[in-house]
């Protein structure tokens, strides 16, 4: 986030955001920081669209997003930023879209592109906190080295079939995720079972744990790694400590 003093709300801002600024430790002051922050999310399927959406809806002043491919009918279950008159078009031209129909105050820079690491820190420089979505671990570990050597905060929000986690990276503080999954694991698949309804859930957390880290309120899950199973509502919650040996955030990558 920006060290300089946060613009003033218009008053169309205020009526917009009036009733979360009801919040007690949030307030104007917290709305300010929203709109003077910028976050990265990829990619904006089915958790990371809902975390942008909430995220422009709380009033976020800027979105980056990466999104390559186009919408397919198997994207509607639960990518709700595609349409299905969207079909056989740009994923990333539909979320921007529908993005700008909730929020036209929202800034949107728009990747026709997955995350790799030929640009991850490019994308990573443009913005406050990374909220990681992606479905192949390749990506999200592409944001956590660039996250990692920017100093920058990372959510990270995964799914699969009715169960979801959800940690916070704070990078020098806490664990990353290469300390928890160093390399992607061969036997992933990008496609799983998912229902909307698991991927909104998740992405829904993700994108309050970012506002909770641009507008310093609450307690993020730095160090702390978040578990529930929707078929049994069982919510689990274990502490993650740093790996000394991390090739990311260790000692020899310090050196």
């Amino acid at each position: 986030m920006s060290a300089e003093e946060p613009p003033d709300l218009t008053d169309e801002e205020r009526a917009t955001y009036e009733w979360q600024m009801w919040v007690e430790d949030f307030g104007e002051a917290g709305q300010r920081r929203l709109k003077n922050a910028s976050v990265l999310v990829s990619r904006v399927g089915g958790v990371g669209g809902t975390a942008a959406y909430y995220l422009a809806a709380a009033g976020i002043g800027r979105l980056v997003l990466a999104h390559g491919g186009d919408v397919r009918p198997s994207d509607l279950n639960r990518q709700l930023l595609m349409t299905h008159a969207a079909i056989g078009t740009s994923r990333i031209a539909s979320a921007e879209k529908r993005l700008r129909e909730l929020n036209p105050r929202l800034d949107i820079v728009a990747v026709n592109d997955q995350v790799s690491d030929a640009n991850a820190s490019g994308l990573v420089a443009q913005c406050d906190v990374v909220v990681a979505c992606a479905p192949r671990f390749s990506e999200r570990l592409a944001m956590n080295r660039a996250a990692v050597q920017q100093g920058k905060p990372l959510v990270n929000c995964a799914m699969y079939d009715l169960q979801g986690e959800l940690t916070c990276v704070l990078p020098g503080r806490s664990a990353c995720l290469a300390c928890l999954t160093p390399e992607e694991p061969p036997t992933w698949k990008r496609e799983f079972p998912v229902f909307g309804a698991v991927a909104g859930m998740i992405g829904a957390m993700g994108a309050m744990e970012a506002i909770k880290l641009i507008a310093g309120i609450g307690q993020p899950l730095a160090g702390r790694l978040m578990m529930i199973d929707l078929r049994t509502m069982v919510t689990r919650t274990m502490t993650i400590a740093r790996d000394p040996q991390c090739p990311v955030c260790g000692v020899k990558a310090e050196r």
